[in-house]
């Protein structure tokens, strides 16, 4: 896809939380990333947890470091600037930053200690995915810049209910499960999508799961929908009656609220609701709906320019009624396959 190279990074402060130290974003001319990648800086002092790296830019390395030496926040020279990296998915635009963030890590740290303190190298982790850019991506880190496991494998494994400690201002805070970052698995954007939650601020990072405006693209819709369904339990799922999140943290867009995802999962419902009305109906060849045939009924009032990457979505939905056993194919390929109600 083509992506304007006329970008700004921007560094804003401003967020309805106090233990959200910063969040950063990059805004750039695209139709399809929505405003650029958001990172985030979990903890209100070093060391910090960070949410993903974004995709390279050699303008983030200047604003993430801009945040770490902020004088307003109590700075702990002997601790290291960032304890642990969460990569929320292996998506390019959210892992490419790796070597710039470790490289500036590096750096500051041995601008602080010139009598060669040992490196304090953060922790990489991910849900296990392999995947060919990633590796390529990890074969290209110095062994050194970054904390490997026990094993030696150079990431740190994810796993559902796993929690993370973030720095609190007051130390009694310290053993209180509010301060820290528990992970929720929600594959569907892809195998290795999570969100992250944040009881202290009642808050959700939900990177490419839900995005701050528009609806993102997935590789496993049946997968995404269980997914969408997961968090709106999770939210309701201490019995009290009270959502436990209120705000939500995207990968891409502005903050918004937890209404959000039960408006993404309705948005599915309803699109696979439309594919089930129209697949109910006579087909205009009088053969078979194809996934293209079924486009042109549902967006006949929209641009044809749209039309291709709708019909990648109905394919999916289409696919998973298939794994549902509600329909098969009839025939044809691609776009062009035909579908049947199952008898």
């Amino acid at each position: 896809m083509a992506v304007s190279m006329q970008f700004t990074l921007t560094f804003t402060a401003a967020l309805p939380s106090y233990n959200l130290y910063r969040y950063y974003g990059r805004a750039a001319s695209s139709s399809v990333d929505f405003s650029g990648t958001n990172t985030y800086l979990v903890g209100q002092s070093n060391p910090y947890i960070l949410v993903d790296t974004g995709e390279g830019r050699d303008e983030y390395s200047h604003v993430l470091e801009d945040a770490l030496k902020d004088l307003s926040i109590d700075i702990h020279t002997t601790e290291a600037d960032i304890s642990d990296i969460i990569l929320t998915h292996r998506h390019g635009d959210h892992i490419g930053g790796l070597p710039s963030v470790l490289s500036l890590l590096r750096r500051r740290w041995a601008e602080r200690h010139p009598d060669s303190r040992p490196f304090p190298a953060p922790r990489i982790h991910k849900i296990p995915f392999s995947h060919p850019q990633l590796g390529t991506l990890l074969d290209s880190l110095p062994p050194d810049s970054f904390a490997p496991d026990a094993s030696g494998k150079r990431l740190h494994d994810l796993r559902e209910g796993q929690t993370f400690k973030i720095t609190s201002a007051e130390p009694s805070n310290s053993n209180d499960s509010e301060y820290s970052l528990e992970v929720i698995h929600t594959p569907g954007h892809t195998p290795d999508s999570i969100c992250l939650y944040l009881p202290a601020d009642r808050a959700l990072f939900t990177a490419d799961t839900i995005l701050g405006h528009g609806s993102t693209v997935f590789e496993d819709l049946a997968a995404y929908m269980a997914s969408l369904r997961k968090i709106i339990d999770f939210g309701s799922s201490d019995g009290s009656g009270e959502q436990k999140y209120d705000i939500l943290y995207p990968g891409h867009g502005p903050s918004v609220s937890h209404t959000h995802v039960a408006m993404y999962l309705r948005h599915r419902v309803d699109r696979e609701n439309q594919v089930l009305k129209v697949l109910s109906s006579s087909p205009p060849s009088g053969d078979h709906w194809t996934a293209w045939t079924i486009v042109k009924d549902i967006y006949a009032d929209y641009p044809q320019s749209l039309w291709e990457p709708a019909a990648r979505s109905v394919d999916l939905h289409l696919r998973k009624l298939e794994g549902e056993g509600r329909i098969q194919r009839a025939g044809g390929e691609g776009h062009h396959t035909g579908w049947e109600f199952v008898e």
